[in-house]
């Protein structure tokens, strides 16, 4: 059958889907089926009877608005959850063909996408992630490419440079972009915004470039073909005309999202001669699309034979990297460091704890891939790791340059490929250049590990653009994301335990540059920082009159305060909230066990009080900052903003009278 016929197919099911629902984006759907038709037919290693096979390859639509060109593109192919009725109900309530293409991979969805510049660096993750993988277990275990779709404003965003340039640095070979150049953005020509050769910035970051006829199937597939034997990562340039094949739109900025009517679906009939009515795939059309993915038959049934016939050591450590299971004893390890932590004295960086934690997770998980934002030296997370390199990509430590947006993105990619466990390290400050990448991790639920340091003014003398006293606050109020404060190195293993076991939403693990000294003593049993906030210190001269609440490096504080304030015959209990998300999943009987109730609360945090009322109440104190910072010492800041124990005291004595 002609590929022209086959890429109809394409255009027809996303121009019905788009009229039906009343809006949509057509654009990509038109323009690219051609690219798409040539990629899936000559090329792409995929089982719709096993989505998730781990050595398929992975397609990323990065332009999302475009949804309807993946959602064709697996229905055709036969993944069966993307069913006729599914497209039918595109972007209604409850169908898996939403606006955007939503995380799904049982699906054959493999992230979710629409703020441009996501998938590409996605795209690049995964292939980081194949990397590290076929240098461990082997090309028989791991053989396979990513390929992402691009459109321009992937390209424009900011994201999309710095993808480029680290992709090209640490050459991928089996990473291909293939893009929509037709020149057309939501406002218009491109030229209204960009005058530069794209195609060049990626040959001077290091790729390989191919430029071809977008509509043209059997030169697209051949350029495909080249890629694949190039060892650098690839751009097929490809030339096409937005929304292709409706009259009314095709080739003007209207092609991109204007709305279709019923009338655009008939003359798109007419133009590509589909005498079929909406919806409607002809049976020998649908039986050439779901032939494909027979071609993968053969290397699918060999992987499952290599995959059988590996060694029972090999094959059970491949499985346990896959299905995401901690490796035994690693818990024990963790246990011991905490022991190690509760017999020492000697104050510790918070950050230092965190890499101390790091390195000794080595040993148990090779799979871990630290990624780190030009910040060795200041987060010492390289301890025991070789740096992952074109020529060392079993290397577990990833030099992201100052490109903390693609370094989010890329984890994102990792977590999502599988097998691995991404870890993204930087300065809480900078994580806002990551935040659009934290906020897809938890939409998708993906298992990334964010690690920040210098969390407060404790930063000191860098001043008030390093001390985040907002951040805390802001990353507390999303979703589906755990945030976590240690306050000392015990509490930093406990945290460390808790993030490694959660599987189905990213962490944030935030630590102090500064020395906090030890405020956990032995006598508590398990991990106390599992239910999010426990009494660290009870009231001891009678009924509790004062709950100090806090977190990091201000639990010492509430320590000291409480020292004083027992001193002076006033009860009071300290509470450490390490993880306010999981204290609020535990039951209201425990919370108020631990916060108590009729007494006064006081939050004690170096940050702004946004979001401390959901547990204190109007008439409750707060002792930590109402603005930015100041550039300083650390220990005079702390004087200055009045985050201190005599703080804490002189406002108890003052509310008691």
């Amino acid at each position: 059958m002609d590929s022209q016929t086959l890429a109809n197919a394409i255009r027809m099911l996303s121009i019905d889907a788009i009229v039906k629902a009343g809006e949509g984006h057509q654009g990509v759907p038109l323009g690219m089926a051609d690219i798409a038709t040539a990629l899936y037919r000559d090329h792409l290693k995929f089982n719709p009877a096993d989505p998730t096979w781990p050595d398929r390859d992975r397609v990323v639509l990065s332009n999302g608005h475009g949804s309807m060109l993946l959602y064709s593109l697996l229905y055709l192919t036969g993944y069966t959850q993307v069913s006729l009725d599914a497209i039918q109900g595109f972007r209604e309530l409850g169908s898996i063909c939403a606006g955007h293409p939503e995380y799904e991979p049982e699906a054959g969805i493999e992230v979710t996408t629409g703020p441009l510049g996501q998938g590409i660096a996605n795209a690049m993750g995964m292939a980081v992630a194949e990397a590290h993988q076929r240098a461990r277990f082997g090309d028989a275990m791991v053989n396979h490419y990513t390929y992402a779709f691009v459109g321009d404003g992937c390209l424009q965003e900011g994201i999309g440079q710095e993808t480029i340039s680290l992709a090209g640095h640490l050459k991928l070979g089996r990473l291909i972009f293939l893009w929509d150049d037709n020149k057309i953005t939501d406002d218009g020509s491109t030229q209204l915004s960009i005058s530069e050769d794209v195609a060049a910035r990626f040959r001077v970051a290091g790729w390989h470039v191919c430029e071809v006829d977008g509509h043209d199937s059997a030169a697209v597939s051949v350029a495909i073909a080249a890629a694949k034997q190039d060892p650098r990562p690839s751009l097929i340039a490809c030339a096409t005309v937005i929304g292709r094949g409706l009259p009314r739109v095709q080739g003007l900025r209207a092609g991109h999202s204007a709305r279709l009517f019923s009338d655009d679906a008939a003359a798109a009939r007419a133009l590509l001669g589909w005498p079929h009515p909406a919806f409607e795939i002809p049976s020998e059309v649908l039986s050439v699309w779901r032939t494909f993915a027979d071609q993968s038959r053969p290397a699918y049934r060999a992987w499952q034979a290599t995959h059988a016939a590996l060694p029972s050591s090999q094959r059970r450590q491949w499985d346990r990297q896959q299905s995401a299971t901690l490796p035994d004893g690693l818990v024990a390890s963790l246990n011991d460091y905490k022991r190690g932590a509760l017999s020492s004295d000697a104050p510790i960086a918070g950050i230092i704890a965190s890499a101390e934690i790091n390195d000794l997770l080595g040993p148990w998980l090779p799979e871990r891939l630290v990624g780190c934002a030009d910040l060795e030296a200041p987060t010492s997370h390289k301890r025991g790791l070789t740096a992952f390199t074109p020529d060392t990509p079993g290397g577990g430590y990833l030099h992201c340059g100052i490109r903390e947006h693609a370094m989010a993105a890329m984890a994102n990619g990792m977590a999502a490929h599988g097998g691995v466990i991404p870890l993204a390290v930087t300065y809480l400050a900078f994580s806002d250049y990551e935040r659009a990448s934290i906020r897809m991790a938890a939409l998708m639920g993906l298992a990334v590990k964010y690690v920040f340091s210098h969390d407060s003014i404790g930063v000191g003398r860098n001043g008030p653009t390093h001390q985040p006293v907002e951040f805390l606050a802001s990353f507390r109020a999303m979703p589906n994301l755990y945030l976590m404060r240690p306050a000392d190195a015990v509490e930093a293993a406990e945290c460390w335990e808790i993030a490694l076991g959660i599987d189905d939403a990213p962490c944030a693990l935030v630590f102090a540059k500064q020395d906090l000294v030890r405020v956990r003593a032995p006598g508590l049993s398990g991990n106390p920082c599992a239910h999010g906030g426990y009494v660290l210190q009870p009231a001891q001269s009678g009924p509790r009159q004062v709950t100090l609440l806090a977190t990091g490096s201000e639990v010492a504080i509430a320590c000291d305060a409480r020292a004083r304030l027992e001193a002076l015959g006033i009860a009071t209990a300290v509470v450490s909230l390490p993880c306010w998300e999981l204290f609020a999943e535990q039951t209201e009987a425990y919370r108020q066990d631990v916060l108590g109730s009729g007494h006064l609360r006081v939050g004690v945090e170096a940050a702004v009080r946004f979001g401390w009322d959901q547990w204190l109440s109007p008439s409750d104190l707060f002792i930590g900052m109402h603005g930015y910072g100041l550039s300083g010492p650390a220990e005079q800041l702390y004087e200055h903003f009045g985050i201190s124990a005599e703080a804490i005291v002189s406002a108890v004595q003052q509310r008691l009278g």
